[in-house]
């Protein structure tokens, strides 16, 4: 079964920390800036999720101010990433493959940001 309609739902590893959100927008980003790829090991593809998102287990979740104006959320469980944050507007960028059920057919990735920080040892295939 996939979910393309709202409430999106989602879980770390875990099951600590359970996310829910109304709002999901289908476009699918890439960030290869040097900090996110220094937090997940490589790039990070999300999804905007906007301000009203919630979490079960909040207990769990560890904030890490990465900048002036943002942090980046995991789970102290398992570190698990679970989102970047902006800090002004609580926009929430949120690792698309937090997402249970979610009609990945209706996804597309379309947008790539810090293209410029890339490293050379890969590139994707489809244009953005």
């Amino acid at each position: 079964m996939s979910n393309t309609q709202a409430p999106y739902t989602g879980q770390c590893l875990c099951g600590q920390v359970k996310i829910s959100t109304q709002t999901l927008d289908h476009h699918v980003g890439a960030c290869h800036c040097s900090t996110c790829r220094k937090w997940t090991g490589g790039i990070i593809l999300s999804v905007n999720c906007g301000s009203e998102v919630q979490f079960e287990g909040e207990a769990n979740i560890q904030c890490f101010d990465s900048s002036p104006w943002a942090e980046r959320g995991f789970c102290k469980q398992c570190g698990t990433h679970l989102f970047y944050r902006l800090k002004a507007n609580q926009q929430h960028i949120v690792s698309v493959a937090l997402f249970d059920q979610l009609d990945t057919e209706a996804l597309v990735l379309d947008h790539e940001i810090f293209v410029d920080q890339k490293p050379a040892y890969y590139a994707f295939a489809n244009a953005t």
